[in-house]
């Protein structure tokens, strides 16, 4: 009489993982994916956070994004918070003193740009309408299929460069501010082979009056 065991049946293949579709510009650094997917492109009219990414853009330049969002923390300790108010009443001691900081990007001229910057931001009676105004209030959604087809600086860029020079800012060229615009959401310009694409363009449905959807014609 056969006692042995019945031979069991081969357990069921693991499920295989999700595909994730990126924009090729983000790398595999989990700090790089986790802005590309929760912050990169996302429509923000908060007014702290367009000020802090406008200062970290300023940073930014002749640099990597990379480099600025490691050093994202370091910065927000070093500039006071992102507070307009704390920089604008910053003087040369306190440059000085940033100086000194290995932690952050030590450039004298952009550390100025700060308190330089808060001081023009502050006069701004809504910087949040000035900034949007260039895309007429609304988030722009292009149709780039590859990160070779986004221009380094288009005319809403152009647009917004003039005036905030205007004003008084500085580190605000063009190329700056179309990263920006980007950043902050008023260009949707996440590929179209991307899945943060389609999550962002159908949020930009018409549901309340700051976001109606306007497709690009690129």
């Amino acid at each position: 009489m056969d006692t042995g065991s019945a031979p069991r049946s081969p357990a069921p293949p693991a499920p295989a993982e999700p595909v994730i579709h990126r924009c090729a510009w983000c790398s595999d650094d989990p700090l790089y994916i986790r802005y590309h997917d929760e912050e990169w492109g996302v429509p923000s009219y908060d007014p702290d956070h367009l000020f802090e990414l406008l200062l970290l853009e300023g940073f930014q330049a002749g640099l990597s994004w990379i480099t600025i969002l490691r050093k994202r923390e370091a910065f927000r300790e070093a500039l006071l918070g992102f507070d307009p108010r704390a920089l604008a009443a910053t003087d040369a001691t306190w440059v000085q003193d940033r100086m000194g900081n290995p932690a952050i990007i030590r450039n004298r001229l952009k550390l100025e740009a700060a308190g330089r910057n808060a001081r023009a931001w502050l006069a701004i009676p809504d910087p949040v309408g000035l900034i949007w105004s260039v895309v007429d209030g609304r988030p722009l959604t292009h149709r780039y299929t590859t990160s070779a087809d986004i221009p380094a600086a288009g005319p809403e860029a152009q647009v917004l460069s003039k005036r905030l020079k205007k004003l008084g800012f500085t580190f605000v060229g063009p190329t700056i501010c179309h990263s920006y615009l980007q950043a902050i959401g008023c260009l949707m310009d996440h590929t179209t082979d991307c899945d943060r694409y389609r999550t962002l363009a159908d949020a930009a449905m018409p549901t309340h009056p700051h976001a109606p959807l306007r497709i690009g014609q690129h």
